[in-house]
């Protein structure tokens, strides 16, 4: 068995999963059990090690193979490489402005006459020339590529190959010779110390005290146990043990999440709530008034709804339906419901775009119903005093009749004064934009109002049930009858003279087109193209049609300007960044060009095509990409093959992964160790079922 030196040995200590690891490990260097030196406590500290629970749960970010190493290669590389070498040659460089550069020669020690060397570089860190010396043996890992006909790797992952120190008998079994997990670091804490550390608690604590926290559970393969599976996950024995490991514990982690979920609900549904439901007859001349007949899907979600609001206990639905479904229409039909009742409503949108866009689509429809619509956005002061505008339509006849508030932010910073009336129905579209604090202010502005949540980004059914698990789900998975057909094509940047001669023919039509780039003004940083700089340029080339620019720069009063321009049809081309991803509706609009297609991801892509198509004439969307993008284009496709929001929801979850698509700031939830198991139904209903036997009490976590 390794040991650390100062650490002391199973036989000297008991330790259990809450010991602090400040009582844990000695001074190091110094063996008088003085406790950690100042610097190794604050990068233990940074990194949330407190106790050895802490620890056991710092899983590895990755694993090395350094029983069979990457061959060295003579070519760059499409992945990074493992790699064991020598160093030949180190040297520190000064290049202009001050700037240093450090540079070692790696080769491979066997002599392979055939394998190629690699230049490691590090711009900046003067202090690496201290670590790295000639004749030392390293571990990278990097992807090598190729600069001035040299094999290069910026700034790798490193590790020195040290001899066996005195009193550390078998270091080597630790970090070499077997897959070696690699961590997250930080200051003060290196990758060996952490690593031996790791390796000496688990030789140390026994496995009565790393209980199973569903212990009467199938595990997902069988003879696995919470404590085997920790050892595995941080020393693997084979990468077939490691992944058995990382899916007994993604149960685990996946049944507590869904347990704080219930809890949730059950704690949301048990604090009572009334009936905010009228009885409908201010909804059924809504309907009839519309030009056109729901969907099937619209009506089964506006009864779902229908059922919520007339139950005695608060709402908590998620509605979800794919760019142009109908969404807007379903909240409409949850807020005239309240409104009849005698209550007032709340939309709050991410945008002051979307936000007014709500507020006129409301205004058409409810006003010749008497139904009085509020808009309400802001903006701040430095010192943060909310700035509101006020704007409203109070019709005759609203007697008895609550009202209906659009907004945006602005609408958490009050009180409640904004409404007339009690709070019954918060509609939150496009709730990803949102964090969970925002969602909370909103609601609490009334007394247990029934809550809303729209989406048009599709969610994966297993990311649905992960991690709305709270929520009630209704789906409009109907696009309304008469929208025109999407085309989507992938394009070389290199066609733009031909890409435009195509949208100048769009525009002789008498349609209009939006241009799209990433970004609003060129970057050092960033290789893409700009909104600001394109203007000029396009405006060029479509002599004789009016261009407008759009971008998140804009104050209000320019962005509503620009946009009001476009719906009226006084500017045919709207040239903008993602600021129109959301809420923009100008049926007319049928030409999409997206330039830097590859720095977006799938399903906002789908979002920005969603801005077209939205009436009958036939629509196309154009991805823009350079020649030399093949890997981009290959992952592009999918869009050039279906409009299903969620079939190309799933594609950009398997793509991305769950932290991209979702992004746990906005869901409220903490970090997932194990996110790559939320493609796996299987797993993530057994969790669900965990869950939900331990709530009505048949098991627990230990």
């Amino acid at each position: 068995m390794c040991h650390i030196p100062g650490v002391p040995s199973p036989a000297d200590s008991t330790l259990s999963p809450v010991t602090l690891l400040e009582e844990w490990i000695p001074l190091l260097g110094g063996r008088g059990g003085r406790g950690l030196d100042k610097k190794t406590a604050e990068g233990l500290d940074s990194l949330g090690l407190v106790t050895v629970d802490d620890l056991l749960e710092h899983f590895p970010r990755r694993y090395e193979d350094r029983v069979r190493f990457d061959r060295f290669p003579n070519q760059p590389t499409d992945r990074p490489l493992c790699l064991r070498g020598e160093v030949t040659d180190a040297q520190q460089r000064f290049m202009p402005g001050r700037r240093r550069l450090f540079e070692a020669t790696l080769e491979d020690p066997s002599g392979d006459v055939l394998s190629g060397r690699i230049v490691l570089r590090w711009f900046n860190m003067p202090y690496i020339h201290k670590l790295i010396a000639v004749g030392q043996e390293l571990v990278v890992f990097g992807q090598p590529r190729e600069k001035g006909r040299r094999l290069v790797i910026d700034h790798p992952d490193y590790e020195i190959i040290e001899r066996e120190h005195a009193g550390e008998p078998g270091a080597a079994g630790i970090h070499m010779d077997r897959i070696v997990p690699v961590y997250r670091l930080t200051n003060g804490v290196s990758q060996r110390f952490l690593r031996a550390l790791l390796f000496q608690t688990l030789e140390a604590i026994v496995d009565e005290d790393l209980p199973d926290r569903f212990p009467e559970a199938t595990p997902p393969e069988p003879g696995w146990f919470r404590a085997r599976a920790l050892r595995a996950v941080h020393f693997p024995r084979t990468f077939e043990d490691l992944g058995h490991a990382r899916r007994f514990l993604a149960l685990e982690e996946f049944a507590q999440l869904q347990l704080g979920l219930l809890r949730r609900r059950a704690l949301w549904e048990s604090a009572g709530g009334v009936p905010h439901a009228g009885p409908g007859a201010l909804l059924e001349r809504f309907i009839a008034s519309l030009p056109f007949p729901l969907t099937g899907a619209q009506v089964r979600a506006i009864a779902e709804v229908r059922a919520d609001l007339s139950a005695a206990r608060p709402m908590n639905r998620l509605l979800q339906g794919d760019v142009g479904a109908g969404k807007t229409l379903v909240a409409t039909a949850a807020m005239l419901l309240a409104v009849e009742a005698g209550f007032d409503g709340a939309l709050m949108a991410p945008t002051q775009i979307l936000a007014e866009q709500h507020f006129r689509n409301l205004r058409g429809w409810l006003e010749p119903l008497g139904v009085t619509v509020k808009l309400r956005t802001g903006s701040r002061r430095d010192d943060g005093e909310a700035l509101p505008l006020f704007a409203s339509t109070t019709p005759p006849g609203t007697d008895g009749f609550g009202s209906i508030t659009v907004g945006t932010h602005a609408l958490i910073h009050g009180d409640g004064s904004d409404f007339d009336r009690p709070l019954g129905v918060v509609v939150i579209d496009e709730q990803h934009k949102f964090g969970v604090a925002q969602r909370e202010a909103l609601v609490a502005q009334g007394d247990r109002p029934d809550l809303l949540i729209m989406t048009a980004t599709p969610i994966p059914r297993t990311l649905t049930l992960s991690v709305y698990g709270d929520l009630d789900v209704s789906i409009l998975d109907e696009l309304p009858a008469g929208r025109g057909k999407i085309i989507t094509g992938i394009r070389d940047t290199a066609k733009t003279e031909a890409a435009a001669q195509f949208l100048r023919d769009q525009l002789a039509a008498g349609r209009q087109a939006y241009i799209v780039y990433p970004l609003i003004e060129e970057s050092e940083k960033v290789k893409s193209a700009a909104v600001t700089a394109e203007f000029e340029t396009w405006q060029r080339r479509l002599d004789g049609y009016s261009c407008g620019l759009l971008h998140g720069r804009l104050g209000s009063e320019e962005k509503d300007a620009v946009m009001e321009a476009f719906r009226r049809g006084d500017l045919q081309v709207l040239i903008a960044t993602t600021v129109i991803e959301v809420g923009v509706d100008v049926p007319n609009a049928s030409v999409m060009f997206i330039y830097g297609a590859e720095r977006f991801g799938l399903a906002q892509l789908h979002q920005l095509r969603g801005r077209i198509g939205r009436g009958a004439h036939k629509s196309y969307c154009i991805l823009m990409l350079d020649a030399e993008n093949a890997e981009a284009a290959s992952r592009l496709r999918i869009l050039e093959e279906t409009r299903d929001g969620f079939r190309i929801a799933e594609a950009d979850l398997a793509i991305r992964g769950p932290g991209e698509v979702l992004g746990t700031a906005q869901s409220g939830l903490p970090d997932l160790k194990f996110p790559e198991f939320l493609t796996d139904p299987a797993l993530l209903q057994q969790a669900r079922e965990l869950a939900k036997a331990h709530l009505a009490g048949k098991t627990g976590p230990g």
